[in-house]
């Protein structure tokens, strides 16, 4: 039985999941910082933030959209962790008759764009991707020179990285900059399991990558669709805290849409505390995690 409580992060909307696939996927500025502020009342001590454009739904970069999330949110709730993402920006779609050239759906942007909302906004954590891969029939492109830059922005503004971690080269490169200084170690790092090409959403998998963290990591884990709620259970068995959300999952159980991020959270509150855990509030994963109290 671990002898801390469990941190529960919230990933509220995202950027895959579509307004198609579900009627309460919150959009609108307004709709994700309600969503952030009943998840945390529901058990989330920290809440993953993307924005989309209020009127299609699309994902979006746009600083303005962050920042009106941010300030809806702190208006009524200082201590909650705020986490924002810098993912987007990094995905090229090859020209089908000349792979050089980029096809409609490439997002990508320089280093510094992606993380320009951070600069300004200076959340408490911020995502760091570290893969390279393939997704779906698109490439997600993280190069070593870009993650060094984007670090450096992400150390300047006094943000804590989020290292996540798609295969096994993400870890290895992570490790790598930690080693040369460019990230502090040993660091906080999120397992994304359940991505086609990437790591499998499995307790062994789990485990070697577990395995594979500086002595003194700070980890949690999360599975996309149906294994979110197996991986919650897994991560706290293995000692790592988790993530939930409708970034990852639209379900609450086979066939039945969650119809808020609260409910996916509450879900994931009970199965820690039916396995005799204890679930963090913000003040207590702000010492965890080495934060400035709110």
């Amino acid at each position: 039985m671990l002898d801390r409580p469990t941190l529960i992060t919230c990933a509220i909307t995202g950027n895959i999941t579509k307004p198609e696939q579900t009627p309460y996927l919150p959009v609108t500025p307004e709709q994700i910082a309600n969503e952030c502020l009943a998840s945390a009342e529901a058990g989330a001590a920290a809440v993953h933030i993307h924005v989309r454009d209020p009127a299609t739904g699309r994902p979006s970069m746009e600083l303005e959209h962050y920042r009106d999330v941010v300030d809806r949110i702190r208006k009524q709730n200082k201590s909650l962790i705020i986490n924002l993402t810098t993912g987007p920006g990094g995905r090229f779609v090859p020209d089908a008759n000349d792979p050089k050239i980029y096809a409609p759906g490439t997002t990508l942007v320089p280093p510094e764009k992606r993380v320009e909302h951070i600069a300004i906004i200076k959340p408490d954590i911020c995502s760091l991707d570290l893969n390279t891969m393939n997704s779906g029939a698109d490439v997600v492109i993280n190069t070593p020179r870009n993650v060094r830059i984007m670090a450096k922005v992400i150390r300047d503004a006094g943000v804590k990285p989020e290292l996540e971690i798609f295969d096994s080269g993400d870890l290895h490169l992570a490790r790598d900059l930690i080693n040369d200084g460019t990230l502090d170690g040993p660091g906080m790092w999120t397992f994304v399991l359940g991505v086609k090409y990437g790591f499998a959403a499995t307790p062994e998998t789990l485990l070697y990558a577990r395995n594979l963290l500086p002595a003194g990591a700070i980890w949690s884990a999360f599975g996309l669709g149906r294994t979110e709620f197996p991986i919650v259970a897994q991560s706290w068995l293995y000692g790592g805290h988790v993530r939930v959300g409708m970034e990852d999952n639209i379900y609450l159980e086979k066939g039945v849409l969650a119809q808020s991020n609260a409910q996916l959270v509450a879900k994931a509150a009970d199965i820690i505390k039916q396995m005799g855990g204890q679930v963090a509030n913000p003040t207590q994963a702000r010492d965890m995690l080495h934060l400035n109290p709110a």
